[in-house]
């Protein structure tokens, strides 16, 4: 039988999701619910691609266009995502899927079509060496996770616990966004529109959850998890100064792993770090070890990789004068730029 490709229609959202569902390669970036937020949220133009064989869906490959003055035109698999890629289930759907997104990078003019793989793919593409992530497998006993967490960093957590931090899911996003926007202006980034966690919350339900740490009944701390399967993904956290002192970051990461165990999770998934920053080193203080993103570029107008991160030295003034931006500024603004940081 000959594969055909298609674009997806929200009416076939459901089988998407059940192929997702079946794929051992799958992601939770890889459900269809993301080509609403990122339409919804972003206003950005998606191209939900499958493979489809008899009538029955063999690959998927979830793209969207991000295309800015600033930071360029770029076709990516999956924007604000950590993960993304081809999924199938032969090689030659595979590879139909390929061609389809090299002949839409074309015929878009982008600079460059990125594929976000968890596995290399496309040996002979370019590939961004930027980021890693952080996996690791736990234990259903909360004692046995917590021995297992490197001495120095048990002792922090010991401290969050002596402070008399308390950890509580909440049902919004309002708490958790006041945290959030506080943190990464703090850091010199653009926040998010809260939209998105608004978004998020409404397409997700319950696989999107809020766990928020307080200090005296004050809310010092939030994460936003997402949940696949048997993994746990802290996706969008942030804290108030205060935190640090208190040791509210350590508190809960721990609050969400003990959680997330006693639910029968068994993968703890801490996300993508760029190497040599502060996120990096914390995470592998929690004795988890780096493993290599293989994000994979088919290039079209650009002639290398576009060095579109905070690591690039060019964006360094920024980072310096956004930190010093009054928050309520940074809140009206960020939401304008971060669109583009996919």
């Amino acid at each position: 039988m000959d594969i055909h490709i298609h674009q997806l229609k929200e009416s076939e959202f459901k089988p998407w999701d059940a192929f997702v569902d079946a794929s051992a390669d799958a992601t939770f970036f890889h459900r269809a619910g993301w080509k609403t937020v990122l339409e919804r949220v972003f206003g950005h133009t998606t191209h939900y691609i499958y493979a489809e064989r008899d009538g029955r869906i063999e690959g998927i490959l979830p793209l969207a266009q991000i295309k800015s003055l600033l930071f360029g035109n770029t076709l990516i698999s999956t924007p604000f995502c950590v993960y993304g890629g081809v999924l199938a289930n032969s090689i030659d759907a595979a590879e139909l899927l390929r061609e389809k997104a090299c002949d839409l990078a074309r015929e878009l003019r982008v600079d460059t079509l990125e594929l976000r793989n968890l596995k290399p793919a496309n040996p002979a593409w370019p590939t961004k060496d930027l980021y890693v992530t952080f996996r690791k497998e736990i234990d259903p006993d909360p004692e046995v996770n917590l021995k297992a967490v490197p001495r120095k960093q048990r002792a922090m957590i010991r401290k969050g616990m002596n402070a008399g931090l308390k950890s509580e899911t909440d049902n919004g996003w309002q708490r958790l966004y006041r945290v959030y926007s506080e943190s990464v202006r703090n850091l010199g980034t653009p926040v998010f529109p809260s939209s998105l966690f608004r978004v998020l919350r409404q397409v997700f339900g319950e696989d999107c959850e809020v766990l928020m740490i307080t200090h005296q009944d004050q809310d010092i701390a939030g994460v936003m998890s997402f949940y696949f399967r048997d993994q746990v993904l802290p996706y969008y956290g942030g804290s108030i100064s205060l935190a640090r002192e208190l040791k509210g970051n350590d508190f809960m990461y721990w609050e969400l792993m003990r959680r997330a165990a006693e639910r029968g999770i068994r993968i703890f998934d801490y996300g993508r770090s760029k190497e040599g920053t502060g996120s990096y080193s914390f995470k592998k203080n929690w004795g988890f070890s780096p493993e290599p993103l293989y994000y994979e570029n088919f290039l079209v107008k650009s002639v290398a990789i576009p060095e579109i991160n905070p690591m690039n030295p060019k964006y360094q003034l920024f980072i310096k004068a956004w930190k010093k931006l009054p928050l309520p500024v940074a809140n009206t603004i960020g939401p304008m730029l971060a669109r583009s940081l996919g």
